[in-house]
């Protein structure tokens, strides 16, 4: 016998309540299975909670927009399965046994056409039949929930868990439809934080750091256009450029988006990261070596990415060589290091006036090995280089490497011949003893900074550029090549410039070394008591 759902609580749920609510259900299947596991789990459902609640609420709304028209109940009834009515309005079709009115009810399992279904195949089933009823999700949501290592007693708490959880009726603000899809999004978005903390240096794969997107985001502005990730895990810098749009009052719909995965699992996170936030992403028909497949051949020349943004794996040591490939234009690569590969790759893909940022170990601004400084040489004087940002340390908690985020433009205007380096070590703070993060201000300050030295106008950018010692510096493709093409820029940026306090330098000097002969005297005192006080032990 099924059981009688649970009652919704009527209020909607704050986001603290249901991020709290969320990660108690994490906790539900924790010590059961791990990390990447229970990844998944979480994820599939939260995702499935979305779209269901999704679908009830636009439901409700064209039935009563059917009654305010004068129709009656029997003629709703014919009408309301119309899914041109949910599909046209960016809501996923949800057949009657995914809904999660359905899977609530039958939570510890139920006797379908007489044959017993555990809660895990009846969520397996709904997968199927969403993935069957909405195309552009074939192949993209997990169907792990049956299998032997999942407690289907847990699994079965865990959706009366999910189901006080409301992705709907949110009642905040704006008319556009996008209230539930902007809280489930960031509510995904945590998830995968939370998960990636959890999983350590495995979580690299799929996460990129919010500051860092948002550095690559907010410097490039990509509001139009066609965007490009080759290396895209969960999908972070389209959310992140999505998000960016729609703060500056644009639409998600001027973007094109395109992206390439390695790693199946990751690849269907970022379906379901796309899917969530209203994003028709091209992500390939699956997963792929961008190496050994480029799944985007037809984004090159006039048809290139007007932007690129990309955090590939660092200094990988396998991939797929190919001497004879084209897109090595500036030189091949070494076998076992495929940074200059990945910047090849970008810039092969780049549109006559795009712009790229990728995100790289700091070992790449000055590598020699392997020919690498041939090619940073050959890629400077092609002026394809516009800034070199160095990051904060301990930004990334799945790896301790210091990073860099490289930009590129193929057309830098009248800025042609120059690099702008920004040295912003010494920016962000500490959450936690093992990760830093970069604060607005953090970002704001490195994106107004590339954007008063491009002349562009921006809510952070200064009136005019200049150089800040310590900070920043505008270097000639000369002075690089002086510096043996090495694009580090602490190299440049000098030391920052010391505060005046007001004191006489002589008069310092004399004060300070007046205090040090004070010091030594009272330390030399000291030892002298500790001596007599020995002297005077017992043996």
């Amino acid at each position: 016998m099924p059981r009688t759902q649970k009652a919704a609580p009527q209020a909607p749920s704050t986001m603290k309540e249901l991020k709290d609510t969320l990660w108690k259900a994490a906790d539900k299947l924790r010590g059961s299975m791990d990390a990447s596991q229970y990844k998944d789990v979480i994820l599939g459902l939260v995702f499935l909670k979305y779209v269901s609640d999704a679908f009830d609420e636009r439901r409700a709304g064209i039935h009563a927009e059917l009654s305010a028209d004068g129709y009656d109940e029997d003629q709703i009834a014919d009408l309301i399965d119309d899914t041109d009515e949910y599909t046209g309005r960016g809501v996923f079709w949800v057949p009657a046994n995914a809904r999660w009115g359905f899977l609530a009810e039958n939570a510890k399992g139920a006797q379908v056409d007489g044959v017993d279904k555990s809660i895990g195949l009846l969520i397996d089933e709904a997968m199927d039949a969403v993935m069957h009823a909405n195309p552009q999700l074939s192949g993209t949501l997990p169907r792990i929930f049956n299998r032997d290592n999942v407690d289907q007693r847990r699994l079965g708490e865990l959706v009366d868990l999910f189901n006080s959880a409301r992705f709907a009726a949110q009642g905040q603000g704006g008319s556009d439809g996008r209230r539930a899809r902007d809280l489930l999004g960031e509510v995904y978005e945590y998830f995968l934080a939370k998960f990636a903390a959890a999983e350590g240096r495995r979580a690299g794969e799929f996460y990129t750091p919010a500051g860092v997107v948002r550095v690559l985001v907010e410097v490039l502005q990509p509001t139009r256009g066609r965007v490009y990730d080759p290396a895209c895990g969960s999908g972070g810098m389209f959310v992140q450029s999505e998000k960016f749009i729609d703060a500056h009052h644009g639409e998600g719909s001027d973007i094109s988006v395109y992206g390439q995965e390695n790693n199946e699992r990751t690849w269907r996170l970022a379906k379901m990261n796309l899917a969530i936030h209203g994003l028709a992403g091209n992500l390939g028909p699956r997963w792929g070596d961008t190496f050994a497949r480029d799944l985007h051949p037809e984004l090159t020349g006039s048809n290139g990415a007007d932007f690129a943004m990309a955090n590939p794996p660092f200094n990988q040591d396998e991939w797929a060589r190919n001497e004879d490939d084209p897109r090595w234009r500036f030189g091949v690569p070494p076998a076992r290091n495929a940074n200059y590969a990945w910047i090849q790759h970008i810039l092969s893909k780049l549109a006559p006036g795009g712009q790229a940022g990728i995100v790289m170990a700091n070992g790449s601004m000055s590598s020699n090995s392997g020919g690498e400084g041939q090619i940073r040489a050959e890629i400077v004087e092609a002026d394809l280089v516009s800034c070199m940002v160095a990051l904060p340390t301990q930004l990334f908690r799945s790896t301790g490497i210091p990073v860099c985020v490289w930009f590129f433009a193929k057309d830098k205007g009248a800025r042609a011949g120059e690099v702008l380096f920004i040295d912003a070590r010494g920016l962000g703070h500490m959450v936690d003893r093992a990760e830093r993060a970069l604060s607005d201000d953090d970002i704001a300050k490195i994106a107004g900074t590339f954007h008063a030295w491009r002349g562009v106008e921006s809510d952070a950018a200064p009136d005019e550029y200049t150089d800040v010692p310590g900070f920043c510096f505008s270097a000639t493709l000369a002075e690089i090549k002086a510096a043996d093409y090495a694009l580090t820029p602490g190299r440049y940026v000098g030391a920052a410039e010391a505060e005046d306090d007001g004191e006489p330098i002589e008069e310092k000097l004399a004060r300070l070394r007046g205090e040090l002969e004070s010091q030594f005297t009272e330390s030399a005192r000291l030892a002298e008591v500790v001596r007599a006080q020995l002297g005077r032990v017992h043996v």
